[in-house]
């Protein structure tokens, strides 16, 4: 079979056993603030473990598309250097919500394998949870007898609770699970050794397919077990690894699922795959990490600096180091396998095929933007290498490197590779520390306690009532304390609410509560899975009583006329730009919106106005608000409505249509357009390659932003005596500024020639050195003009000249060729050091260099300083 008949002989055997089969969840995780990434096939399934939804269907099956870099769950470091490692990864997975349990589970995993997949029953081994005296935990012996029924009892292994207890986090659904494991070896190597020895032993051969996971806990803050109402199963069997096993290979890249992207990799750097260890590992790596990569952006996540962004942007960067050290590829090459790509995956997951034109620019302005940052940081370590050098040191130290990784963006194993191509080693031990200690900050600074809920009402759901309503008579279903930074919060959950809890782009409602003995203010609203969690700063003293909920109506409302207007100005830019362009993130609050979008050169100034003019035109139309809360799917599609990539949409959304603009929306909006009032866009920008940021203000906001530029244009007018014609009277100005610069830089060129000779006749001998040591009243500029022309004039000349501008000190130091040549004189060596007598800092060539500094009462010590680096 190749994958794509092993995924589908999958599904086409859970929907036998009346499994429904849903669509992948996206694999960037929106509204859940434990999780940048869907990191298990569970995720999507998480609110109905925690009882927060109930399950639309009993038997679910699916293919999750899964991301593992970070956090508990990190394999970055094996992938590419063992062969079932990845970071993105599919899990395929059979679930039952309060359904079925381990008797049949166990049952069906048993009869895909065998009788379905045909795998040989000789080489699968069963492992149950075989208890914790720890944790005071007993064996899953009911496990262990089904499994009787399959497997003699020597191929059927108790685990610990590492290998064979799951758990969501520290709190959560858990419970015991039972992981079948398979023998790939050759028959020879399985006569020395039984499979049963080496499972969970690291064999890369002897390896885990499919895990099945008996949810019958919750484990609570204090980390005891308490039974779930329900039981539930919850099965992930990696799919590269199946297909590793069905197509008989000894590594998931000599499958078909990676193989395509391989072959073209070897093509593209002449390499053949299987000949060298360190090439064949690059080309695994990439080949891995491409996938992450393509499928992060396609699902709306763009590489930046920041959380989810920032991941990707470091998978990108360790594909691209890879390529550069391992296979020669100099310039942008990932880019140029998405095609591939998309042919080996684009039926299975059509956001690849959508998205394919943005994939690749978006990768390709990354790629060479990183390579410029490894061209720039192999200068940086040649210059430290030469220093060291100077010093008699072999060694570079761990803090330097840490600073290469941490602020350059230069890879570890990069440094240590240049560094012993020239005969230097790197202090590992130093780095290490200096790694640790940055996670260390981190993990403080990110640190978050959270107490279990305490429950004083149940309720199947939260309703929220906030597009009718924006304010409710509720009570407190449940609340907690969370602690961080030495400060507690809690998070409220009412029966139902008003508040619109922080999603879509939009942020959350803020307001307050109140029953008849206090007022509790809500700071903020955010949506946590599928609750509606209210934030405060005070917990009610009485958290059963009766509560008034009120929002904040006027936030709400600008709130309101940004969104409508995001809508309507994204109907606009289609109608301007052309159908290409796609939503790619929002973000609206009541002072103003953001819209990033495809499209793929700047908006000009002209098509910035034709926006605005039709945006501001369906403004005056007034039309109303046609709103479909609980629409079909295909129905809202039929209408036109756009669904956003990276966003999963259930059977039922909610359209909202303003005239011809029609999108799927979960966010407030106005009943008519008329009350936006007016629409300003303030700015645009290009955020990543193809994709472009507006930011715009609306109603009150936009009528601030036209009062504040009358206002500063009554003051240019008034500053330039009123004239009749504003732009006249500014290019007047303008040339006559630059006139007076043309005088001024005339006059300073003849302050510098005539300095110059006053200065020759200071020139000293300082032990066999010639030098020029002054204190100027000239521009940096003008002392650089100055040290060049005596530079020329004298090569045999060590000048230093120090100066003071608006009371900034600076430092200039130049060295003659001959100085340099024979008595090795580096002007960028000692602005360095001198520079501190200044609190500054700088650098340079070895002829020339200029510092900038803090302290000018140090530039005496500076210039001295300078001097007796220079002359010793």
């Amino acid at each position: 079979m190749n994958s794509n008949e092993i995924r589908k002989t999958f599904f086409d055997f859970f929907r036998s056993k009346q499994h429904e089969i849903v669509p992948s969840a996206p694999m960037v995780v929106k509204n859940d603030p434990t999780l940048m990434f869907t990191n298990a096939g569970m995720n999507q399934f998480k609110d109905i473990f925690l009882g927060n939804q109930p399950a639309k269907f009993p038997r679910v099956a699916d293919s999750q598309k899964c991301l593992r870099v970070s956090g508990k769950h990190n394999d970055l470091e094996e992938v590419g250097h063992d062969t079932y490692h990845h970071t993105m990864f599919e899990m395929l997975g059979n679930w039952s919500f309060g359904d079925y349990f381990k008797e049949e589970a166990i049952a069906w995993a048993w009869e895909l394998l065998t009788d379905v997949y045909k795998l040989p029953k000789d080489r699968l081994y069963a492992s149950y949870f075989g208890g914790s005296k720890d944790d005071n935990m007993e064996a899953d012996l009911e496990a262990f007898e089904i499994w009787k029924k399959y497997l003699p009892e020597a191929q059927i292994l108790p685990g610990s609770k590492k290998d064979n207890f799951w758990e969501m986090g520290e709190t959560g659904p858990c419970g015991p699970c039972s992981e079948i494991h398979i023998d790939l070896r050759d028959d020879d190597e399985r006569a020395k050794v039984a499979g049963r020895d080496l499972v969970n032993k690291d064999n890369p051969l002897v390896i885990e397919i499919w895990n099945n996971v008996f949810m019958q806990f919750n484990r609570k803050a204090n980390g005891d077990l308490e039974l779930l109402p329900a039981k539930h199963v919850d099965t992930g069997m990696g799919f590269e690894r199946l297909c590793m096993a069905l197509q008989g290979k000894k590594s998931n890249y000599d499958t078909d699922v990676f193989q395509p992207m391989i072959t073209k990799l070897a093509e593209m750097s002449g390499k053949k795959y299987g000949e060298n260890k360190e090439a064949d590992i690059a080309m695994r790596v990439i080949a891995d990490h491409l996938r992450a990569i393509a499928f992060s952006i396609a699902d709306g996540q763009l590489p930046s600096n920041v959380k989810a962004g920032y991941v990707i942007r470091r998978i990108l960067r360790r594909a691209v180091r890879y390529g550069y050290t391992f296979l020669g590829f100099n310039e942008p090459f990932i880019n140029k396998l998405i095609p591939t790509l998309v042919g080996q995956m684009g039926e299975q997951f059509p956001e690849l095929k959508s998205q394919q034109v943005l994939i690749e620019k978006v990768i390709t302005e990354e790629e060479a933007a990183f390579l410029r940052t490894l061209e720039t940081g192999i200068r940086h370590l040649d210059s430290i290498i030469e220093k060291a050098k100077a010093e008699g040191k072999n060694e570079i130290d761990g803090k330097t490197a840490f600073v290469l990784n941490d602020t350059f963006g230069f890879p570890y194993d990069l440094t240590e590779l240049i560094a012993r191509e020239k005969g230097f080693t790197v202090d590992k031990v130093g780095f290490e520390k200096e790694l640790e200690e940055q996670k260390n900050r981190s993990r403080n600074a990110a640190a978050v306690e959270t107490d279990d809920w305490v429950e004083l009402r149940k309720f199947d759901t939260e309703e929220f009532i906030g597009y009718d309503h924006s304010s409710a008579d509720v009570v407190i279903a449940r609340y907690r304390a969370v602690k961080s930074k030495n400060k507690t919060q809690y998070q409220l959950v009412f029966d139902r609410t008003p508040f619109y809890g922080e999603s879509g782009g939009q942020v959350g409602d803020s307001g307050y509560i109140e029953s008849e003995s206090e007022r509790i203010n809500i700071i903020d609203t955010v949506k946590e899975n599928n609750l509606i969690v209210h934030i405060t700063d005070k917990l009610p003293q009485d958290a059963s009583a009766n509560f008034h909920a009120v929002v904040n109506e006027e936030a709400r409302t600008a709130t309101a006329n940004n969104h409508s207007a995001t809508h309507l100005l994204h109907f606009a830019l289609r109608q301007v730009l052309g159908t290409h362009v796609e939503q790619k993130g929002s973000l609206v609050r009541p002072d103003g919106l953001r819209f990033d979008f495809a499209h793929f050169q700047k908006v000009t100034d002209e098509e910035i106005k034709q926006v605005e003019r039709i945006v501001n035109e369906l403004i005056r139309k007034n039309t109303p608000l046609n709103e479909r809360r609980e629409a079909p799917i295909e129905e809202a599609q039929k209408m036109g409505a756009m669904a956003l990539f990276g966003e999963k949409y259930g059977d039922k959304v909610r359209v909202i249509q303003f005239g011809e603009s029609v999108e799927l929306c979960g966010g407030t909006h106005v009943p008519a357009t008329g009350q936006i009032g007016i629409i300003k866009i303030t700015s645009e920008s290009a955020i990543a390659a193809g994709v472009r940021r507006i930011e715009a203000v609306t109603a009150k906001g936009a009528e601030e932003l036209i009062y504040g530029q009358e206002e500063s244009l009554k003051e240019v007018k008034a500053l330039l005596n009123n004239p009749a014609n504003l732009s006249a009277g500014l290019k007047k100005l303008i040339d006559e500024a630059a006139e007076l610069r043309k005088t001024i830089d005339a006059l300073m060129r003849e302050k510098v020639v005539a300095l110059k000779g006053e200065l020759k006749a200071k020139i000293t001998e300082v032990n066999g050195v010639k030098v020029l040591a002054e204190e100027v009243a000239l521009s940096p500029d003008a002392i650089k003009d100055l040290a060049f022309q005596l530079k020329g004039e004298h090569a045999d000349l060590l000048i230093v000249i120090g100066a003071v501008n608006d009371g900034k000190p600076s430092l200039t130091v130049a060295a003659g060729d001959a100085l340099i040549k024979d008595k090795g004189v580096n002007a960028g060596q000692i602005i360095r050091e001198a520079a501190k007598e200044i609190q500054g800092g700088g650098g340079g060539q070895p002829f020339f260099a200029q510092a900038g500094g803090k302290n000018a009462q140090g530039i005496a010590k500076a210039i001295a300083k300078a001097v007796e680096l220079g002359t010793k």
